[in-house]
């Protein structure tokens, strides 16, 4: 059963439940960039991150890696398992693009030949700062054994995702994951959410943007880029 609100992000919202390990994610129209720089209301787009998440963290358990994700409540509402949020994401890139491309001087959408992996401090305030390991243990974020496991679990994962989308024509430029400390086990799982609005997804007949690039670009037809990719992953 659903009990207090719990916590209120721009994009979603969690609730307390009746079990003190599980809560509730409530997926809002909102939808903001460039830390809460830019900010619209776009109607349907909670039901489609929602659905989307939902489909691709259920797959990485079936998959062996844990995530906080335990079953669909609703269109927009999930049940999933309570963490210690572990302010520090990981982004796997199999393309240079958005601020990347920007940062280092490449053509948005430069692919190189390795894989790229990279630490952000998970800090509006800071902007999101990239860090290393060291930083990251040094500010008391993260263990060096729980970085290693949550750098092997991010590669893993997008790996998963990736050959995943391939099946239904997408290709998997980058993604982004977030984690946390289980509060009944207290092992590290994978939390948030997995969507066209943590990850780039680019159609691979057309080169398409099917991602939250749409909003962020002024590109347009947000909504119909995240029902396409709806649409393709519920063909599996």
């Amino acid at each position: 059963m659903k009990n207090e609100l719990i916590f209120e992000g721009n994009e979603k919202k969690v609730y307390a439940t009746d079990n003190p390990h599980q809560v509730i994610f409530h997926y809002t129209d909102v939808t903001v960039a460039y830390n809460n720089v830019k900010r619209a209301r776009l109607r349907s787009k909670g039901i489609y991150s929602n659905k989307i998440s939902a489909c691709l963290l259920g797959y990485l358990n079936s998959c062996g890696i844990p995530t906080h994700f335990i079953e669909l409540v609703d269109e927009r509402e999930q049940l999933c398992r309570k963490i210690e949020l572990i302010p520090l994401e990981v982004s796997v890139h199999y393309r240079m693009a958005g601020t990347l491309a920007v940062k280092l001087g490449v053509e948005d959408g430069f692919k190189p030949a390795n894989t790229i992996t990279d630490l952000c401090y998970n800090n509006d305030e800071l902007g999101d700062p990239l860090v290393n390991s060291d930083q990251a243990v040094a500010l008391g974020l993260a263990s060096y054994e729980e970085l290693e496991k949550m750098f092997s679990m991010s590669k893993r994962a997008a790996e998963l995702l990736k050959e995943l989308l391939h099946k239904v024509g997408i290709e998997l430029v980058d993604a982004k994951f977030e984690f946390g400390r289980a509060s009944d086990t207290g092992e590290i799982i994978i939390s948030d959410e997995i969507s066209p609005d943590t990850c780039r997804m680019w159609e691979e007949a057309t080169g398409e943007r099917l991602d939250k690039d749409r909003f962020r670009l002024d590109l347009g037809d947000v909504i119909p880029a995240y029902s396409k990719v709806l649409e393709k992953l519920e063909t599996l």
